[in-house]
């Protein structure tokens, strides 16, 4: 099992930063990817970003390229989503998601059903 807890969400007016935390523990040796993904009231749950543990490969929606950036400390065993230029429809629950899985095209860990495991969610609101 591995556990995710997330971190750093709040309220911010457009056009500042913040910095979300995910902090795995458990079988953590057992994760290939960590991703990020947002729910909005109302909407299902969508992609935002996701890397792979080694780091060598990231993965973004086009909604937040240029904007967004992920990365992992693996001494830490934390993966960090770095968020510029927040935007009211940015507005949403940030969850932390783990895949064990090691699949052949990237286009996997875009999905929420490529994870096994879900953090709880932080809220990230932001005012206009």
């Amino acid at each position: 099992q591995v556990q995710l807890v997330e971190s750093g969400g709040g309220l911010v007016q457009a056009g500042v930063s913040l910095r979300l935390s995910c902090a795995a523990s458990g079988r953590t040796f057992t994760m290939y990817a960590v991703g990020w993904f947002r729910q909005a009231p109302g909407k299902e749950r969508e992609f935002v970003a996701a890397i792979t543990w080694s780091g060598s490969n990231t993965y973004y929606a086009d909604s937040v390229k240029g904007r967004f950036t992920i990365s992992r400390d693996n001494a830490k065993n934390t993966v960090y989503l770095q968020m510029n230029s927040l935007k009211p429809e940015d507005t949403a629950v940030y969850y932390c998601a783990a895949s064990s899985r090691k699949y052949p095209s990237g286009n996997y860990y875009q999905t929420v059903r490529g994870y096994d495991y879900w953090g709880q969610g932080t809220q990230v609101t932001v005012s206009s």
